[in-house]
């Protein structure tokens, strides 16, 4: 049985360190350190965060209805078994070295360098905004329903699902391994670089230099808008892509079809030029 506290406040170093089996009904925690480390079987409900690093070395926490106000930062790092719905986060730095971490109708709106070195995570209808780094050295991402601002995300990250998702993201993607994207919208420069089976199914993709330097890259049925340029430098790939491509440079091997590519260039820096089979079926790419 959880010990109930409701309707009061904490300030100062450890206030509830090592306390198991809380329920905590709107509680406000002012201003000082480490509130509820090294706890197990805690809930929070309509409680706000004012301080540094509430949740450090925690098992089986629920935070339902919560705020993470700015000064909260780094609130949640090194535990196991995090959940946490309907709520908002003003912190950066949240979320480090988590294994099991759930998020449902949450918004972040200073998601910076969050979500690092994270195991076994699981996101729907979430919102993420400078959102720098975001899921860098993660494993095992579940994602249904996403909106992500912000730049370098999933940096080296493995096993990865995404889905229903708009990315507002440079450099997405970056060397990570067995990533699936599906019925997603990704916008931003050097998506892909130095990936390893990434597949992109039924996307919409733009910025320039897309995908280039992948180990197995797939895509089906993808659209690329007309500043996707300078495609596909020595990736190996199979690609489906419906509508035109502004360019293709210097592929590695495999294939790549679409109605249309504006422009082939395969210069004297092409490792094998034969490798890679391109296929269109309409002659003009773009209206003038």
């Amino acid at each position: 049985m959880k010990k109930l506290i409701r309707n009061t406040f904490f300030e100062g170093e450890r206030p509830l360190f090592a306390t198991n089996n809380l329920r905590l009904e709107n509680v406000k925690f002012y201003p000082g350190e480490s509130a509820l480390k090294e706890c197990n079987n805690v809930e929070a409900y309509k409680c706000e965060f004012m301080c540094k690093y509430p949740f450090w070395h925690d098992d089986s926490a629920l935070i339902e209805d919560c705020l993470f106000t700015v000064y909260s930062r780094a609130a949640i790092w090194y535990s196991k078994n995090i959940r946490m719905v309907n709520s908002r986060v003003d912190a950066p730095k949240m979320f480090r070295e988590i294994d099991g971490l759930y998020l449902e109708n949450v918004k972040l709106s200073c998601a910076g360098e969050t979500m690092w070195n994270c195991r076994d995570m699981k996101l729907r209808h979430v919102e993420a905004r400078g959102g720098d780094y975001i899921f860098m050295n993660g494993a095992g991402i579940d994602i249904d329903d996403f909106y992500l601002q912000g730049n370098y995300s999933f940096q080296d990250a493995k096993n990865i699902v995404v889905r229903n998702a708009r990315l507002d993201s440079k450099d997405a993607f970056w060397k990570t391994e067995n990533a699936t994207v599906y019925d997603s919208e990704i916008n931003g420069e050097y998506l892909g670089w130095y990936s390893k089976n990434l597949k992109l199914v039924n996307c919409k993709i733009s910025g320039t230099q897309p995908l280039c330097c992948c180990t197995n890259l797939v895509m089906e049925n993808c659209t690329m808008a007309e500043d996707c340029d300078l495609c596909f430098e020595y990736s190996t790939l199979k690609a489906v892509i419906s509508g035109s491509v502004a360019s293709v440079k210097n592929p590695a091997d495999g294939s790549i079809t679409a109605d249309c590519i504006g422009e082939v260039i395969i210069d004297e820096n092409c490792k094998n030029p034969k490798a890679c089979k391109i296929k269109t079926s309409k002659e003009t790419c773009f209206a003038s």
